[in-house]
């Protein structure tokens, strides 16, 4: 489920100048195809948790996912421009129904040490999506059509919808209170309006009308919503948990660390194929690499997550990060895609300690019955963060091109942006390294030795 929803997100992109060729249109007019999956993304994610707490974690997911579905297929048979960003529109409301929900599903079934041990398989989908999309979209546009970019979560999609009907446990935390309409409306039309203004403000300019009446619309819609939440008995959002310092701290270190990350998987393309002049294809398979980094490491974090703590484990991968976005910075025209490839799972053996420790410690001291309400809090700081990494490194770009340049950055404006991301890492793995995560530790430890002590009781028995 993850996996079709975060390759959706990003494998559209790729089959914009065929859209654009149908509908007789440039590939600049198309913006709103893409701008508006993470607008609506992040105006749903608000109500997950009630939806949550109301109708149960399992229908809620199953039912996004079937909108999702039945918002590709019609994504697929769009006849011009407006169908086309209606039905985004429809995708990315159920997507943002969809992340907080199974993330709701996922930690009201395990506890903390299960969390640490399933992460080993969950990261899989999650890092495998935006590697693979670049190359899955390049080859059903070229081999097939468009339309196929959106097809193509219908027979992976469905399947799942069945084995969840099947097999997938009922979970529900306590019954919600009364629907907070207001805090809906506030939380949902400043996430909106920001995530807008963050997009489009690299592409527009971030003085332009368009831009800066978002943004300020964004930001007083955030501060009513947070005045607001605060000060309701039952509200949407409960902001209440960020009093906790190790979930205030574990979701900081997500929204800021996840620009560097997250930037450097967005420049990496960019300076393949716009300042080498590789092919997409040639750039896909090039940036592929960190996946597997990726997938090494969290076995590793995941085996001393309980030992070691997830403090030093995302202090030292952060700081890995900033280390390999600064050979990243060394490239020029010159580099070798194979060099460019080993600097990419560098990368991914860094970010592989950042990811699932943060998540599972940020939920260490949550009841369970709050759950819903943190994983939904966690995906609007990580859909944040996701949005702010391109924003950064297309500013960086812009700002360190020179105003005469009629064609892409220079080499220097990439070298910029990748030194700039690298401060961003080292200023957050510093912050990483003052995480307070005994309560971490000890809720692994605990659950660890839950799950060990009957195997030695028996043991012990049988003597």
């Amino acid at each position: 489920m993850t996996f079709i929803a975060i390759v959706d997100g990003a494998i559209t992109t790729v089959a914009l100048p065929s859209i654009a060729d149908q509908f007789d249109l440039t590939t600049a007019a198309l913006d709103g195809v893409v701008v508006v999956y993470p607008v609506c993304l992040a105006m749903a994610i608000p109500a997950s948790a009630w939806l949550v707490e109301r109708l149960g974690a399992k229908r809620v997911l199953l039912t996004a996912l079937a909108a999702f579905l039945g918002s590709s297929l019609l994504c697929g048979t769009a006849a011009g421009l407006a169908e086309l960003v209606t039905y985004r529109a429809f995708q990315g409301l159920s997507a943002g129904i969809l992340f907080p929900a199974s993330a709701a599903l996922l930690f009201a079934t395990f506890d903390s040490g299960e969390q640490v041990r399933i992460s080993r398989y969950m990261i899989i989908p999650q890092q495998m999506a935006p590697a693979a999309a670049p190359i899955l979209g390049g080859l059903l546009v070229d081999h097939l059509s468009w339309r196929w970019v959106f097809y193509v979560n219908l027979p992976v999609g469905v399947p799942v919808v069945l084995f969840g009907m099947l097999f997938l446990a009922e979970r529900r935390g306590r019954p919600p209170g009364r629907f907070d309409l207001t805090g809906l409306l506030l939380s949902a039309t400043g996430l909106g309006a920001a995530m807008f203004g963050v997009c489009e403000g690299p592409n527009r300019g971030w003085t332009s009308p368009p831009v800066v009446t978002t943004l300020l619309l964004g930001a007083i819609g955030l501060a009513a919503a947070v005045v607001f939440e605060l000060r309701t008995a039952e509200p949407l959002l409960k902001l209440r948990l960020f009093a906790d310092r190790l979930f205030r701290d574990t979701n900081l270190v997500n929204l800021v660390g996840l620009i560097p990350i997250l930037g450097a998987m967005y420049l990496g393309p960019l300076f393949l194929q716009e300042a080498q002049g590789r092919t997409a294809l040639e750039s896909g398979t090039s940036t592929f690499p960190e996946a597997f980094g990726v997938l090494l490491t969290v076995q590793v974090a995941a085996a001393l997550y309980a030992r070691v703590g997830p403090r030093v484990i995302v202090g030292c991968g952060l700081s890995g990060v900033a280390v390999v976005l600064l050979l990243f910075s060394t490239c020029d025209e010159n580099t070798g895609l194979w060099t460019f490839r080993a600097y990419m799972f560098l990368l991914g053996i860094a970010m592989g300690g950042v990811f699932m420790p943060t998540t599972v410690a940020s939920l260490a001291n949550i009841a369970r019955h709050d759950l819903a309400q943190a994983s939904t809090l966690n995906t609007v700081v990580r859909q944040t963060g996701g949005a702010l990494a391109p924003a950064a490194v297309t500013t960086v770009l812009v700002l360190s091109t020179p105003a005469t340049a009629s064609s892409a950055p220079p080499i220097s404006a990439y070298h910029n942006a990748y030194l700039a991301l690298a401060a961003i890492a080292a200023a957050t793995a510093a912050f990483a390294f003052t995480l307070p995560d005994a309560a971490a530790r000890a809720a692994a430890r605990t659950t660890t030795t839950a799950r060990s002590t009957p195997h030695r009781s028996q043991h012990e028995n049988a003597h």
